[in-house]
């Protein structure tokens, strides 16, 4: 499975951004997809997580509320909608897919795509 992330960038406080995720190859052998950040300095941490079925959705504590996972299973793309942006949202975000659907709040993930820097200034 390759993964392309995009729609990183420079933000406003409070301002908004749309992530996407593009999966390609054995995408078949993915049943959950997941967004991750890292900033730096720190550890890379789950943002948010959905089943390819079912569409179940799994959010981190500091962007439920204000962040969106969906995905399109005909695009065979992952989207991450980001309201109410902070400065410490500010990290390189990375997609991710597994076929094992335990793993998709760890950061266990088989295939990982390049990241895309979301920047927040204040």
């Amino acid at each position: 499975v390759q993964l392309q992330a995009s729609g990183g960038g420079l933000v406003q406080a409070g301002g908004s951004l749309r992530l996407s995720c593009a999966a390609s190859g054995r995408t078949f052998s993915s049943n959950v997809m997941g967004w991750f950040r890292q900033a730096p300095g720190k550890e890379r941490e789950f943002v948010a997580g959905i089943t390819w079925s079912g569409g179940i959705t799994y959010y981190a504590n500091s962007v439920k509320g204000r962040f969106t996972i969906s995905r399109d299973n005909a695009k065979n793309m992952v989207y991450l909608q980001m309201n109410s942006l902070k400065p410490e949202d500010t990290a390189v975000y990375y997609c991710a897919a597994d076929q094992r659907r335990w793993v998709v709040d760890s950061p266990d993930y088989d295939y990982w795509g390049q990241g895309t820097q979301v920047t927040v200034s204040s």
